[in-house]
C-alpha cells in the first residue's frame, strides 16, 4: 500500500497498492501489461468513485505534452493528459478554437470526456462529440487506435476508463471566435420558461441558490458572427437586470477568479466560467452532482427541484441549470436526446448531502435522469445503466478490449453490468 489517495474535493479516498507516473508511452505500457487492476487517475475533479482502485493507480502527468494541429483538416492531436486550460491557448495561438468548454479550465482532456463532461448551449455537444480519435494503451500493452466511423468508436469515447489509458486524442476544431459574456442579476424566470430562456445565447447558465423561486444571476455568452461583433447587451433580460461589477456565481466567492465579464474577448477566455490561474467553484470546499433529463422535461424537472426548496437549500451553495445538444456516444449523459443539467454545488457534508440526493433522485425518477459519472449521486449503478439504450454495446465493447477486466474497477463493473 502506498498510503491514502484522495479526490480533489476530500470526499473520496482509497488506497492503491502502487502509484506509477510513467514518463513515456512505452513505460505506460509495460506498467500495464504487468499490473492485474489498473485505474488511471486524471485531475483529481471527479467526485464519484470512478477512479478507486486497490491495485495499480497510473497517473498520466508525467508524460511528454504536444498539440498537432493540421490546418487542412481541422483537426488538432493532443495529450490526453493535457489541462483544457494548457490546449486551448495553443488552439488559439494557432488560429483555432473548440466549440464548447466546460465550466473549469482545470480538467484534463481526456478526463472530461471519458466521463461526458459538457458545457452550455442548445447547440452545443458535450466536450467527447468533437473527439475524431482516440489512442488507447490495451491491458496486453498494445497502442491501439480508434477513429470516428470505426465499430466501437461510439463506446470509446466516454468510456469511464474501461478501455485503457487514453494518451492522445485527435479533436475537429474550428475557425477562432469571439464571444462576450454577461451577467443578469435576480431573473424571474418561470419554470415554463427555462427552455426557451437557455436558448437565448450560444451558451447560457441559470445560478439559483433555491431560497427564491428567482434565478440569482443568469449568464449569457454570445458569439459574434464571422466578420462582425457581438451587439452590446440589453439592460434587462427576462426580468433581471444587467449587471455592472464582476460575478462569481457561488455566492460569497471572489469574482477575480471568474473570466472576464462585460466585455468581448476570445472563446477560451469567456466560454469558461473560471480562470486556469485561480481555484475554480468554491476552491474544494465542496461536493458536486448533476444530473441530466430530456429538454421536453425541463420545466417539469425544474419544478420538482423547486418543490423541495426547503429541505436542499440549506445544503446547496449553488444550482446551475444548463442545456446540451444530443449526441451519439454510448454513454455520454445526453447520448440520444437533448437535454438539460441541473448542477448543485453542495456544502461538504457527505451524510446530509448524500441523504438530501435520496429524496431528490427519487422525486427525478420519471424523468429518467441520467447522473455526471464523475460526481456525486445515490441511485444504484444498476439502475442509472438502464437508462443507457446502448449500455450492452458498451459492455461488449470493453469485454473485447479487455478481456481480464484490468480496467474494471467495482464502479465500472457497477456501471457496464460486467462480470467480477
Amino acid at each position: 500500500m502506498t498510503g491514502t489517495e484522495r479526490n480533489w474535493a476530500g470526499n473520496v479516498a482509497y488506497g492503491p497498492d502502487v502509484v506509477q507516473r510513467p514518463t513515456s508511452v512505452d513505460e505506460l505500457a509495460e506498467v500495464v501489461s504487468r499490473s492485474p487492476s489498473v485505474r488511471v487517475v486524471g485531475t483529481r475533479h471527479s467526485f464519484s468513485d470512478i477512479v478507486c482502485t486497490g491495485g495499480t493507480l497510473v497517473s498520466l502527468e508525467a508524460l511528454p505534452t504536444s498539440v498537432t494541429v493540421d490546418a487542412a483538416t481541422a483537426t488538432a492531436r493532443v495529450t490526453g493528459s493535457l489541462r483544457y486550460g494548457e490546449l486551448v491557448p495553443q488552439l488559439e495561438a494557432a488560429g483555432f478554437a473548440l466549440p464548447n468548454l466546460g465550466s473549469l479550465p482545470h480538467i484534463s482532456v481526456a478526463g472530461a470526456c471519458a466521463t461526458g463532461t459538457h458545457g452550455s448551449g442548445h447547440a452545443n455537444r458535450c466536450l467527447a462529440a468533437a473527439v475524431r480519435a482516440v489512442d488507447v494503451v490495451t491491458g496486453d500493452g498494445e497502442l491501439r487506435t480508434l477513429q470516428r466511423g470505426d465499430a466501437g468508436f461510439p463506446g470509446a469515447v466516454v468510456s469511464l476508463g474501461a478501455l485503457g489509458p487514453v494518451v492522445a486524442l485527435t479533436l475537429d476544431v474550428e475557425p477562432s471566435y469571439q464571444l462576450r459574456q454577461d451577467v443578469y442579476e435576480d431573473v424571474p424566470l418561470r419554470p415554463d420558461d427555462v427552455t426557451a430562456a437557455l436558448a437565448d445565447a450560444y451558451s447560457v447558465s441559470l445560478f439559483s441558490d433555491l431560497r427564491s423561486p428567482r434565478f440569482r444571476s443568469a449568464w449569457l455568452k454570445r458569439r459574434a458572427p464571422d466578420g462582425g461583433d457581438v451587439p452590446a447587451p440589453d439592460p434587462t433580460w427576462h426580468g433581471g437586470r444587467l449587471a455592472t461589477t464582476q460575478h462569481h456565481p457561488v455566492p460569497g466567492q471572489p469574482p477575480e477568479g471568474t473570466t472576464q465579464q462585460g466585455e468581448p474577448g476570445p472563446w477560451h477566455l469567456r466560454l469558461p466560467h473560471f480562470r486556469l490561474d485561480v481555484p475554480p467553484s468554491s476552491r474544494g470546499a465542496e461536493l458536486q452532482s448533476e444530473f441530466l433529463v430530456g429538454r421536453e422535461h425541463a420545466a417539469e424537472a425544474w419544478s420538482v427541484v423547486r418543490a423541495l426548496a426547503d429541505r436542499l437549500a440549506p445544503l446547496v451553495q449553488i444550482a446551475e441549470v444548463r442545456s446540451v445538444a444530443a449526441d451519439d456516444l454510448w454513454l455520454s449523459m445526453a447520448s440520444g436526446r437533448d437535454s438539460v443539467a441541473l448542477h448543485f454545488t453542495w456544502v461538504p457534508d457527505v451524510p446530509a448531502v448524500r441523504a438530501a440526493l435520496g429524496e431528490l433522485e427519487r422525486a427525478l425518477t420519471p424523468f429518467e435522469p441520467r447522473p455526471h459519472w464523475g460526481k456525486v449521486f445515490v441511485t444504484p449503478l444498476e439502475q442509472v445503466r438502464e437508462r443507457y439504450p446502448q449500455v450492452e454495446a458498451a459492455a461488449a465493447l470493453a469485454r473485447e478490449w479487455d478481456p481480464a477486466g484490468t480496467f474494471a474497477n467495482a464502479f465500472v463493473r457497477a456501471a457496464l453490468g460486467l462480470a467480477r
